[in-house]
């Protein structure tokens, strides 16, 4: 008889083993180079430290008068300006500051940690026939470009800080505790 028409296709059987792997093949030509990807970010120092000093005395002749330093203990990067008396504020977070001053005899001590020229704490001693070691100490959430200074305020009395050539008398600290998660 004659051949008679194909059948329908019939079920896939069972895979076999797998076979040995073969040889490598020859390498194709290389590719274009690709396109420029998107600009990544400034690359950012994640600390901030600075603790100054004072060994000149200093009267207050001033309504305001920023409280400058002359001696460096530590200035991480270069964020406090000694020129200024300024911390410049890099890396946004949340920053402790601590003050300790000398007071003169009978001299009153009347000073402001400022943050961008508002006062964010007073360090105060009264007038008196002893000197004594005062602090004051905070912690403050910062911007990029923000400043912290601490400055002398003249009040009705004359207003001053004590220190000598030898010691260091008068002493500035602040250092991030943790950066800012947001812009």
């Amino acid at each position: 008889g004659e051949k008679g028409d194909p059948g329908e296709r019939g079920l896939q059987g069972k895979f076999g083993k797998a076979g040995s792997a073969g040889s490598r093949g020859h390498a194709g030509p290389k590719g274009q180079k690709g396109s420029v990807g998107a600009p990544g970010e400034p690359c950012k120092s994640h600390y901030a430290a600075f603790s100054v000093g004072r060994k000149k005395p200093l009267h207050s002749n001033d309504y305001y008068q920023t409280l400058l330093f002359d001696t460096e203990f530590v200035n991480l990067y270069g964020h406090f300006n000694m020129f200024t008396g300024k911390f410049y504020c890099y890396v946004p977070g949340i920053y402790f500051f601590a003050l300790n001053v000398h007071t003169w005899n009978q001299k009153e001590t009347y000073l402001h940690i400022v943050r961008n020229g508002l006062e964010a704490a007073i360090l105060y001693a009264q007038l008196s026939d002893r000197s004594i070691m005062q602090s004051q100490s905070l912690m403050l959430e910062l911007r990029e470009q923000d400043e912290v200074w601490v400055r002398l305020f003249k009040g009705e009395r004359e207003n001053a800080v004590f220190s000598d050539e030898y010691d260091t008398y008068v002493t500035f600290t602040g250092y991030l505790v943790n950066i800012s998660n947001s812009p």
